[in-house]
This record gives structure tokens, C-alpha cells and sequence, in this order.
């Protein structure tokens, strides 16, 4: 129920005339059948049964435990408010005298990788629209959203060729703003709706604000009020009534994208509505702290269930590769092993996919982009190598032998080092390409670059790149080895439709053998292939210290 700290630390005079500290408050059921609630900074919520809540009112610092048992009745008893008391206190629950920290008010850190910003409270504002809510809280409600959702999917179906086009090919920076703010105002939206089902059904939102989450922002309401509601189907509608609103929203765009006439803000919709659904879709995940796995928790009613699986998946695999005897968090639960483990390397899949996907955009921006994308993998490989460290030490307090962690530590050392030295991996070098007014075709990349791997006669794809699409538009191979510097817009390096932003590069001439039927765009340099371990450094290390 509680996390543990050691009770022994706490004034012994305290612990006799026990008092609940500032900021730990006790909430009363909203109806018969509902739990208890104990929450602490107005941040963690602990369900607890009845006689726990009502010995927490009952802390003032007046009463000794055999006060305390007799006024709370049969069937407490002196020895049973003793050990009620030093759970509280393990669990922070009591005043130990010192002044509450004030840190976490505005400003929270979640491990292990979300730092929330709380910029308002929004309880008083949901209260204003929950009249509106409860006439769109019915069947005729439900089933319109149902319909604009689905409407939305069968528009961009019939419009493949549109969003084929508006994926795969540069937009101007006006389309791509909208498309960000009509993502960061969907994402606002997407939160309120959290707190919104939660106020119609009785609950209290905390806070609301942005956040950094795994590095990306985003916005987040504040929804553990939740855990005092009745009924458990309640929280899975509040957990999913964000990706409802949100696939609503999508719809809309989708539809309206139908009705009008092919353009950028058509484009614009049709990216619009395709992120948007996205996002939703990966709000269900259940492997990270999101949507779908609130609702998962609270449909299984079982509090931290994500933490809790990790820590069986984790000792799941201490005990196959370490040895030792563990016990179970979640044994009710067959499947919480190796959920826990899918949970444990998702984040790395996340990571991994967002540098295989927005990766080349940051090299192309030079060392400064470079720089940023190496930090943020080397914050992952740093989290890696601490939670391998845990690993160990719940292995050696479970029984396991240090012989056997060593040895398993150092096939682990060897299997890396094999992979780094005789997996070979092909390397791309990315840049832009533009053909000047002479008919010149010219190879550009960012000053960053490795010099060393451009090679006369080398490969060179020339490719119309989209958001997340490519098409392959021509070839060409480098002509000479011999650098100019030169400028080039923003759009020569980056899918942005655009003259202006002109930043420094370096220009190789090109022979072209298929002419490309667009004047600037992407480019990717085939420079051979490399072993794991170098191919790491050449991508995403040398471009960083390259200055």
C-alpha cells in the first residue's frame, strides 16, 4: 500500500503521541461501497480500509496509543495502533517535526525520465462546462463521437493519394506551425477531457500544466482524485476519455479535409488528423505510464500495477540469469512477469524509434542538432547501465552468488563487444542536393560532416522526403572530392518548403545518372558499411565533437 522508509528515524515522543504531517489528508468515500482515500501533498493517493482512515483522523498529537485505541473502539487495541502507526510513519505519513519541503508544488520530478511544470488548478473550470457534459454524457452523445471518429478514418481512406502526397513530400513552415499548434491546443483538449469525466463523476482534478516526458514535451491534468471513485469502470472511462477527445477532434479534421479543395491547408489537415490519431493510439500503449495503462490498472483495480510488474519482471530475470529465491508482487497475476519486462524495454524502444525517425533531422542541423540527439541516447545508455547495476544488488540480497553475477556480467561484456566488432551495419551520410541555375547538380551537407567519407564515385540517392515518407527521385555519384563552403536554405537539408533560414555548409559536385524531377531536396550518400561499435561513433558521436 505504502512506499517504506525506515520508522526508526522518527522522534520516539512522536511516535507515542502521533500527529499527521502537513499536507497528508484523509478523504471520506463519495458513496457507500467507495474507498478511503490518504493523500499526501495533494500528489499521491493511497487507498487504505476504513479503521486505517479513521485512526489518521484521529492523529493530533494529543492522544498516546491506548487513548487512541479506546476511542476508536473494538476491536483496536494498543499493539494494533503500534503497528498502524509505524506503517504511517514508514511511509511518511506522520509529523516528524522538521518544516515540509515545498519543493514538487509547482515544479515535480516522475522518474524515471517526466518532469512536470503545474500551471493551474482546473477544478473551478471544469465546473463552469459540466452542465455541457452532461448533455453530451449520453447514448446520443457517445454514438455522435463514435461516428466523427470513424467518419475521419474512412475520409482519409478515400483519399489515399492525398495523404500519400501530403506525407511524403516538403510543406511550407506555415503548414507545419499549424500543425503544431493544432497538436499542442488537441493536447490541452485531450487533458481537460481527463479532468472533465472525472469532475462529472464526482472527482476532484488537482493540477494542470506541461511536462517533459522521456524528453518530449507535453501537457498533463492531474486525474488521481480517480481512485475515490466507486466503481471501477468510472476510472477507465476517465483514463480514456482523453484519446476520445482526441479522436473526435481528428475526425473533424479529417472530414472537413474531404470537403475542401486540394492545397496546403488541406495538406495541413490531412497531417493533422494522421498525428493526432496517432498519438491517440499511442496514448493505449499500456507498457508506458499513459492512458491505456490507467485504464488497464484501474479495470484490474490493482494501484502502481506498472511498477509492481517490473519489479517481478525484474526478478524474473535476475533469477534465470542470476539464481537466488524471490518473492512475487503480483502473484495473482500469471502474466505480470513478462508484461514487467515489455514494460522495462519500452522506453528503449521509444527512444530507438524516435532516433531512427527524427534522427537525420538533427544531423542535418550540424553539431548543435547532433549534440542534442547524443544526449538524449546517452541519458538512455546511462539509465541502462544503472538499472543493470540494480539488477545485480536485488540479486545478491535475494541469495544469488557473486561469482555467477560476475560471470554473467562478463558474458554480457563479451557478447556486446562481439556484436560491436563483427555486426556490420551500412552507413549513410545525409545531406541535400540542389541544382543551380547553370544546370550544376551539387551535393550539400551540414559543416559537421565527415569529410573522409565522401569518396569521387560514391552513391548518391537523391530523395523527395515528407514528415515520415520518402521517394526515391533520382541517383547520382559525388564527382570530386574536393569541398567548397557554400549556404543553402533550411528546405536543402530539412522537408521544409522554404527559401529562408540560409545556413553554412559544405558542397561536393555531383554527376547525376537519373535526373530528379525537383530542383532541391534530400540526399544520402552510401558510405559503405561499418562494424556496430564504429558505426555508433560515426553516427551519432563524431558529429557532436565535429565543430
Amino acid at each position: 500500500m505504502f512506499t517504506k522508509t525506515a520508522s526508526a528515524e522518527l522522534d520516539p515522543e512522536r511516535l507515542a503521541r502521533p500527529r499527521i504531517a502537513e499536507g497528508v489528508a484523509v478523504q471520506e468515500p463519495l458513496e457507500a461501497g467507495a474507498p478511503w482515500v490518504i493523500h499526501r501533498g495533494g500528489t499521491q493517493y493511497f487507498r487504505v480500509q476504513a479503521d486505517l482512515a479513521r485512526l489518521t483522523q484521529a492523529l493530533d498529537g494529543t492522544k498516546d496509543h491506548e487513548e487512541l485505541a479506546s476511542a476508536l473502539g473494538s476491536p483496536w487495541t494498543a499493539d494494533d495502533v503500534d503497528v498502524a502507526v509505524r506503517k504511517l510513519a514508514d511511509s511518511q505519513m506522520l509529523d516528524d517535526g522538521t518544516k515540509p519541503k515545498r519543493r514538487g508544488r509547482r515544479v515535480r520530478f516522475v522518474p524515471p525520465l517526466t518532469v512536470q511544470f503545474t500551471l493551474l488548478r482546473p477544478e473551478r473550470l471544469l465546473r463552469l462546462v459540466l452542465p455541457g457534459l452532461r448533455l453530451l454524457a449520453g447514448r446520443g452523445g457517445a454514438a455522435t463521437a463514435l461516428l466523427c471518429a470513424l467518419g475521419g478514418l474512412l475520409a482519409l481512406a478515400l483519399q489515399a493519394p492525398a495523404v500519400q502526397q501530403a506525407l511524403g513530400s516538403p510543406l511550407p513552415p506555415s503548414t507545419y506551425a499549424g500543425v503544431v499548434l493544432g497538436v499542442l491546443a488537441t493536447t490541452v483538449v485531450h487533458e481537460m477531457g481527463h479532468g472533465a469525466v472525472l469532475t462529472y463523476y464526482g472527482g476532484r482534478p488537482t493540477r494542470m500544466g506541461v511536462m517533459l516526458f522521456y524528453l518530449s514535451p507535453a501537457f498533463f491534468c492531474d486525474v488521481s482524485d480517480g481512485w475515490r471513485l466507486p466503481h471501477k469502470d468510472q476510472r477507465v472511462r476517465v483514463a480514456l476519455a482523453g484519446v476520445g477527445t482526441q479522436w473526435v477532434i481528428a475526425g473533424a479534421a479529417a472530414l472537413t479535409s474531404l470537403l475542401i479543395e486540394p492545397s496546403t491547408l488541406c495538406d495541413g489537415l490531412v497531417i493533422f488528423a494522421i498525428v493526432t490519431y496517432g498519438s491517440g493510439l499511442l496514448n493505449l500503449l499500456p507498457f508506458v505510464k499513459l492512458d491505456g495503462y490507467l485504464a488497464l490498472m484501474s479495470h484490474l483495480d490493482i494501484p502502481h500495477l506498472r511498477d509492481r510488474a517490473m519489479t517481478d519482471g525484474r526478478r524474473a530475470l535476475a533469477r534465470i540469469l542470476f539464481g537466488g529465491r524471490y518473492e512475487r508482487e503480483l502473484p495473482q497475476l500469471p502474466w505480470a512477469a513478462p508484461y514487467g519486462v515489455i514494460c522495462l524495454a519500452f522506453p528503449l524502444y521509444l527512444v530507438v524509434m524516435a532516433a531512427n525517425l527524427w534522427g537525420s533531422a538533427f544531423l542535418s542541423m550540424g553539431a548543435a542538432g547532433a549534440s542534442l540527439l547524443l544526449f538524449g541516447l546517452g541519458f538512455l545508455a546511462y539509465h541502462l547501465g544503472r538499472g543493470a547495476v540494480g539488477l545485480a544488488r536485488e540479486a545478491l540480497k535475494a541469495g544469488a552468488r557473486l561469482w555467477r553475477i560476475c560471470a554473467v556480467g562478463l558474458c554480457a561484456v563479451a557478447l556486446a563487444t562481439a556484436c560491436a566488432t563483427l555486426v556490420h551495419l551500412p552507413y549513410t551520410l545525409t545531406g541535400g542536393y540542389t541544382v543551380r541555375d547553370d544546370g550544376r547538380t551539387e551535393l550539400l551537407l551540414p559543416t559537421s560532416a565527415d569529410r573522409s567519407l565522401v569518396r569521387s564515385g560514391a552513391r548518391v540517392r537523391l530523395v523527395r522526403s515528407g514528415v515520415t515518407m520518402q521517394k526515391q527521385t533520382g541517383t547520382a555519384t559525388v564527382a570530386g572530392e574536393q569541398a567548397a563552403a557554400a549556404t543553402a536554405p533550411l528546405s536543402m537539408l530539412l522537408p521544409v518548403r522554404t527559401q529562408a533560414l540560409p545556413m553554412p555548409v559544405i558542397s561536393y559536385p555531383l554527376d547525376v545518372a537519373a535526373i530528379s524531377q525537383d530542383r532541391t531536396g534530400t540526399a544520402l550518400l552510401d558510405a559503405g558499411s561499418r562494424p556496430l561499435g564504429e558505426w555508433l561513433y560515426v553516427k551519432y558521436v563524431a558529429p557532436a565533437v565535429r565543430w
